[in-house]
C-alpha cells in the first residue's frame, strides 16, 4: 500500500545560513569550508526521518531581490545589498563557496530543488502550496516569519518554524498558533497585518505608529486590509486622529505593499518537475567525487540513510 503523500518544503538559504552560523568550522582537505553542506544535509535528514515525507522540494532563490518588488518599494531589502552592488547580497566570504557544493549534492543524490527566475524560494513555496492543495498536506520548513501567510488548517498547509529551536525542535505554526502569537487567525491575516507592521529586516517602513498589536487588532476588527481602508474611506469615526492621519499618509504604500508581501502563488512551473523523494541515487559516480573532495561521507550517508538508498 503507497503511503499517503506528503509534500516538504524547504526555504533553501533560510537552512543553510542557520546551518552555517549554527555548525563550528569545518573544511575539506583542500581547505574549502563545509560547515553549511554538512549542517545542510543533517538538516535534511533529520526532516525526512522524522516527517516522513513522500514529496520534497528544495526551494531556491534563483533572485533574492526580485525587480517587481523592488519597483513597488525600492528599500526592499536595500540594506543587503554589498556596499558598492545593486545586484549581490551580503554573504559571509566562507559561506559562498559552499552554495554551488550544495546544489551540485542535490543533484547528485537526486533531490528536486527548484528555483525560478525573477522569484524568490518564498514565491516558488507560495505557488507549490498553491499547486498542490487539496492533493496532500504540506509543510513549510523555514526561519523565515513571512511565509506564516501560507497557513491554511482547512487545506492542511502548516510552517515548521525553526528560528528559535531549529529543526529538531520546530515551533509548528498552524491557525491556532497564529491567533494565540499575533491575534490573526488565518495565514491570509497575518500578511495583512505585516503589511501594516512593516518589516525593518526586509526594508518595509509599515504604517508609523502602527505596530504588530494594533495592525492585528485593526485586522480583527475589520476582516482584512481591504475592509480596513474601506472603513478609512468611509469616514468611519472609531478610525479617527493621530491614527487616521497615519493610515491616510501611507495610502500610497499600502497600494504597493500587499504585492511585496503577499507571495506569488502562480508561477509558471517546469512541466517536468518531480517533487517525489528519488527511489535511487541519481549521479552514484558524481556523489562519490563531491564526498571525496570535501569530506562529506557523513552526512551524505545520513540523507541516503533517510531516504532509505542505502538498502
Amino acid at each position: 500500500m503507497e503511503p499517503t503523500r506528503r509534500l516538504l518544503l524547504l526555504d533553501s538559504a533560510s537552512l543553510y545560513f542557520r546551518a552555517f552560523f549554527g555548525v563550528p568550522d569545518r573544511r575539506s582537505p583542500a581547505g574549502v569550508p563545509i560547515n553549511a553542506v554538512t549542517g545542510f544535509l543533517d538538516m535534511i535528514a533529520t526532516l525526512v526521518d522524522r516527517e516522513k515525507p513522500t514529496d520534497l522540494v528544495c526551494c531556491w532563490d534563483n533572485d533574492w531581490r526580485p525587480a517587481f518588488r523592488v519597483d513597488a518599494i525600492p528599500s526592499y531589502k536595500s540594506h543587503r545589498l554589498t556596499e558598492g552592488s545593486d545586484v549581490q547580497e551580503e554573504s559571509p566570504d566562507n559561506l559562498t563557496p559552499q552554495v554551488p557544493v550544495i546544489r551540485d549534492v542535490l543533484a547528485a543524490i537526486g533531490l528536486c530543488r527548484l528555483g525560478i527566475d525573477g522569484y524568490e524560494a518564498d514565491d516558488v513555496i507560495g505557488t507549490l502550496v498553491q499547486t498542490h492543495l487539496g492533493r496532500m498536506p504540506v509543510d513549510v520548513v523555514t526561519g523565515d516569519r513571512d511565509l506564516f501567510q501560507l497557513v491554511d488548517d482547512a487545506q492542511d498547509v502548516r510552517v515548521l518554524y525553526t528560528a528559535k529551536g531549529g529543526v529538531r525542535q520546530p515551533d509548528l505554526i498552524n491557525q491556532s498558533f497564529l491567533q494565540q502569537a499575533y491575534g490573526v487567525g488565518t495565514g491570509a491575516g497575518y500578511a495583512d497585518m505585516a503589511v501594516l507592521r512593516g518589516d525593518t529586516s526586509d526594508g518595509l517602513p509599515g504604517v508609523p505608529g502602527v505596530g504588530e498589536k494594533t495592525a492585528a487588532q485593526l485586522i480583527a476588527r475589520y476582516g482584512d486590509l481591504a475592509g480596513l481602508r474601506a472603513a478609512i474611506d468611509s469616514g468611519d469615526p472609531e478610525i479617527k486622529g493621530a491614527r487616521r492621519a497615519k493610515l491616510e499618509a501611507s495610502a500610497a504604500y499600502l497600494d504597493v505593499a500587499p504585492g511585496v508581501v503577499n507571495v506569488v502563488r502562480d508561477i509558471v512551473l517546469p512541466a517536468d518537475i518531480d517533487t517525489g523523494l528519488p527511489k535511487q541515487v541519481a549521479d552514484p559516480e558524481r556523489l562519490d567525487a563531491l564526498i571525496e573532495e570535501f569530506a562529506i561521507g557523513s552526512s551524505v550517508a545520513r540523507v541516503t540513510k533517510a531516504l532509505g538508498l542505502d538498502d
